[in-house]
């Protein structure tokens, strides 16, 4: 699964908007809004949820689960423990 945080921060690290990701996964824009605007996991098809990640993956985004190690070379960010209880307002 991949959740709102991490779409947004993907587009981050890309330096990409909204539209390009949508172009990049051949999907349409309200598409991915309605994806970020997600709370938590994010909703969706299981092709367009596949479009996205496969769409991250060939643009150089690894998408690491909660508990999984990052094998791969490459900078990258990751929650230590979940927002909420890390002390940062909301």
């Amino acid at each position: 699964m991949i959740t709102a945080s991490q779409l947004r921060a993907a587009r981050a690290l890309l330096g990409i908007d909204q539209k390009d990701l949508a172009a990049l996964a051949g999907v349409s824009l309200p598409t991915i809004q309605r994806m970020e605007a997600s709370d938590g996991n994010v909703r969706g098809t299981i092709d367009t949820l596949t479009k996205v990640a496969e769409a991250l993956d060939k643009a150089g985004i690894e998408l690491i689960g909660d508990h999984a190690a990052s094998t791969a070379g490459g900078r990258g960010v990751r929650l230590k423990t979940p927002a909420s209880a890390s002390g940062m307002p909301h």
